[in-house]
């Protein structure tokens, strides 16, 4: 049985190791920081703006999604989402679990009055792609970029 829920400080070398799934070698380079990580969620957490859930089997983090609730100064100045780090554990892909996930996000989305959501992801993702789409995201042909610093 998959439960949707809110992930709590104690869940996170849990998610941890999700995103180290998700990030393969790129992320063991950066080396996550778990104190780091206790501090970033805490801010995030007084911030009240982030919406962090996690998927569960039988009590295992299995799946989560982050949600942003972004405030916008342009037309009625409804909010909107970004949706970030959306990861299914290999071991228990194509069993519904993304989809309660974002399903989850994209209510909490609504609740909060928000006008849309978006999110990006990698152009290599291609079954990732067919996913959201089959969630009602559309491709708008939008150009993304991204500047480290």
């Amino acid at each position: 049985m998959i439960t949707i829920k809110k992930i709590e400080p104690q869940d996170l070398p849990g998610l941890n190791q999700l995103y180290h799934e998700l990030m393969g070698t790129l992320l063991h380079e950066q080396q996550m920081n778990e104190q780091q990580m206790q501090k970033t969620f805490q801010s995030m957490e007084k911030n009240g703006h982030y919406y962090v859930l996690g998927a569960y089997n039988h009590n295992e983090l299995v799946g989560s999604v982050m949600g942003i609730e972004c405030m916008d100064l342009m037309g009625s100045c409804e909010p909107f989402m970004v949706v970030e780090n959306v990861i299914v554990s290999d071991r228990v892909r194509r069993q519904g679990i993304g989809q309660k996930l974002m399903l989850e996000i994209e209510q909490i989305a609504k609740d909060l009055g928000c006008a849309y959501i978006i999110l990006v992801s990698g152009d290599q993702r291609k079954e990732a792609h067919r996913f959201y789409e089959k969630l009602g995201f559309r491709d708008e042909l939008v150009q993304g970029y991204r500047k480290h610093l």
